[in-house]
């Protein structure tokens, strides 16, 4: 999908900084590609990290960040880029850098809640469910991710085994694991395994599971011994990752409620999300939930399969817009 409104003369300059965690950064991957659907950009990444002490630090009160630099992080230097996508704590400090070093030329974009007043930024991206408000503020629900049809046809086309060629329906399982108020005990663990395999076995179906890196070891060894032996996909961090691939050929997905990221993704599929509870306390998540829910997303597994349709969620698409809206506004075009 192409704009028809602002197009550039150059590529649009883009950097996209963060600590170069996975979660984190594809994040600002999302909202980089979803740009340059509508113009031509050209990205650069930038993996910063502190040293300490700075990074014991508030992110907003690190006097000289480029010289706090940590061994290994990228350059922060000129040429300063016409946006800036910054993801995480660590990308704090640079993101209101560049927008001091480049006296306000580059345009910064700031994803998650920067717990800075969003005033700093020319625009803050958080989650709905943070409750943030202001005047250049722009809530999603969820978070923004890579995920788009023709990158899940592509990932489909290109898996080995064909996962097209598995009996449906297909389920796509994609458990996570500890968080800060959440976590997937023992005995959960092998609830879950429990009742997805009372699924396969009534449907005929196709079980294809992902772990997280979050899972515990104790959740781990359930599902191995419980869940794994019904499944025609178990993937945990071993070969080829098939995450993409699966939310593709899946007719089904289950999503345990420890991340929003996953269940955003899941939820710019259009395919039915079935929660599986996880234990501890859901917080602000539950919050989350709720609008997965009211927007017909997703619903509470309680051991029935049921089938549903909705639109695809696409905030990303829409974070991609309100951004260049802003920045001809900003350029006066």
């Amino acid at each position: 999908m192409r704009s028809v409104g602002y197009q550039a003369a150059e590529p649009l300059r883009v950097w996209v900084v963060t600590d170069g965690r996975a979660g984190i950064e594809n994040q600002a991957l999302g909202l980089a590609e979803a740009l340059a659907r509508r113009t031509p950009v050209r990205v650069q990444t930038k993996r910063v990290r502190l040293r300490t002490p700075w990074t014991w630090m508030p992110a907003s009160f690190v006097p000289l960040p480029r010289q706090a630099l940590s061994v290994g992080s990228d350059a922060i230097e000129p040429p300063w880029p016409d946006l800036l996508i910054g993801c995480g704590r660590a990308s704090i400090p640079f993101s209101l850098g560049v927008k001091s070093w480049s006296d306000g030329a580059t345009f910064v974009v700031q994803l998650q809640d920067p717990r800075v007043n969003p005033r700093e930024f020319d625009m803050v991206v958080p989650p709905i469910h943070d409750e943030l408000e202001g005047p250049n503020v722009v809530p999603i629900v969820g978070a923004c991710h890579r995920v788009t049809p023709e990158r899940l046809d592509q990932e489909v086309m290109d898996f080995v085994p064909p996962l097209e060629e598995l009996a449906p329906p297909r389920f796509a399982v994609l458990i996570g694991g500890k968080s800060k108020r959440q976590d997937i005990g023992a005995e959960r663990a092998r609830s879950i395994a429990d009742s997805l395999a009372a699924v396969q076995r009534e449907t005929g179906g196709t079980l294809m599971v992902t772990l997280s890196r979050r899972t515990g070891d104790a959740a781990r060894m359930q599902f191995r011994t419980w869940l794994a032996p019904h499944s025609a996909i178990f993937f945990e961090g071993e070969g080829p990752n098939p995450y993409f691939a699966m939310l593709g050929a899946a007719d089904h997905i289950f999503v345990t409620v420890d991340s929003v990221s996953m269940a955003t993704e899941a939820a710019a599929t259009a395919k039915p999300i079935h929660l599986l509870a996880v234990d501890g306390s859901a917080g602000k998540l539950d919050r989350f939930h709720q609008s997965l829910m009211r927007r017909g997303c997703a619903r509470p597994f309680n051991g029935r399969l049921e089938n549903w349709s909705y639109p695809p969620l696409l905030e990303t698409d829409r974070v991609a817009a309100a951004v260049l809206n802003a920045w001809t506004a900003r350029i006066g075009r």
